[in-house]
């Protein structure tokens, strides 16, 4: 019988309480420091989707610099009919875009920097 296991994404950041709240918002769900006063997870319904880590040093991405590799992102799928009220969300939560041209299409995907630099993504449901 295979072992159960959770992937859970964790980024580091600077305030990871900020961070959290910041994921908490966008993706409905709650932020929950654990036992450990550096680590804060971001449950929703179905239990743990994120977790954010404070790093003493941290230096936020510096992509989408043309040299840099962007390493990693969030994608977050989203109804087509939903994707400018996610955007205004997103934002409205302090979210900066990076790259938010409208494709008003099948392949409409719309790039941000979250609060501690990390991009993420708003990207239509494939149908």
């Amino acid at each position: 019988m295979p072992i159960q296991k959770t992937p859970v994404l964790v980024l580091d950041c600077a305030q990871p309480e900020d961070l959290a709240e910041f994921y908490a918002g966008l993706l409905g769900g709650t932020a929950r420091l654990s036992k450990d006063p550096d680590y804060v997870e971001v449950f929703d319904g179905d239990g743990i989707r994120l977790a954010v880590h404070r790093d003493y040093g941290y230096a936020p991405p510096s992509w989408p610099r043309p040299e840099d590799s962007q390493q990693a992102h969030l994608r977050i799928l989203v109804a087509r009919g939903d994707m400018d009220e996610a955007e205004r969300e997103a934002v409205g939560l302090g979210a900066r875009p990076v790259d938010t041209k409208d494709n008003s299409g099948p392949h409409d995907t719309r790039t941000y920097s979250d609060p501690a630099g990390h991009s993420f993504t708003l990207a239509v449901i494939p149908d």
